[in-house]
């Protein structure tokens, strides 16, 4: 019999103020997860507070500790986000949440040693060698980001209301392409963003290479949390 005792309570997710539709195998949709999950939106922060080179990062800090705060009130055991960019936060809202944290699909590269490790980003003009600084991760990792005037973008970045997904996910594997060739040698990709899990079959078979996304991480770290409170 295993010695490891499953985790007594759901997994929080601290959701940025959006509106755009969230497929099965997006962070914000339920059934993304087999295990429990709840929400929590943090009012007023939305894509453009989280995805951006110079943040607030008083006021988003302020927001992350208070939700995380709500979501610990209410049985949450470990706490994630719902912007890889908020890897940027990492340490600073561990330190003041009641809970475990694990905020981005950023946190897979500093475990992937011997790797060489590509990303595939919602925005290359905002990810900054901070973002990988904060995760312990190398700041000169390769990466790539989907078009600004993608489909991708007018829903996850401009917050639309519409989803085209054949499209976003023939954009997400082309940016898979890109990112193999145009740095040799990458043999594992971590997708930054927690809206592409859902394309991450279609990229895997495209590149025929391990793919890492939010989803992986938080299974791991979700299963951990149940080992910690042994």
């Amino acid at each position: 019999m295993s010695d490891r005792a499953p985790p007594s309570g759901p997994l929080g997710i601290l959701m940025l103020d959006t509106r755009f539709p969230r497929i099965v195998g997006d962070i914000g949709n339920a059934a993304s997860y087999d295990y429990p999950v709840i929400f929590r939106k943090m009012e007023g922060i939305g894509s453009a507070d989280a995805v951006t080179t110079h943040p607030d990062r008083p006021r988003v800090l302020a927001a992350l500790k208070a939700n995380a705060e709500a979501l610990a009130a209410e049985g949450a055991i470990g706490l994630s986000t719902s912007c890889g960019f908020l890897a940027l936060y990492q340490d600073e809202l561990a330190a003041v949440s009641p809970v475990p944290v694990a905020t981005s699909a950023l946190l897979h590269i500093k475990a992937l040693t011997g790797k060489k490790v590509g990303v595939i980003t919602a925005s290359a003009k905002n990810l900054t060698p901070a973002h990988f600084a904060a995760v312990g991760a190398p700041v000169d990792t390769p990466f790539v980001g989907l078009p600004e005037e993608s489909s991708f973008a007018s829903t996850f970045l401009r917050n639309g209301l519409t989803l085209d997904r054949d499209l976003v996910e023939g954009e997400v594997v082309a940016a898979g392409r890109d990112l193999v060739a145009s740095h040799p040698g990458i043999d594992t990709v971590v997708l930054e963003c927690t809206n592409l899990p859902p394309y991450k079959p279609a990229l895997k078979l495209a590149l025929g290479l391990p793919v890492l996304d939010v989803l992986d991480l938080l299974g791991a770290f979700y299963a951990e949390l149940g080992n910690r409170r042994r």
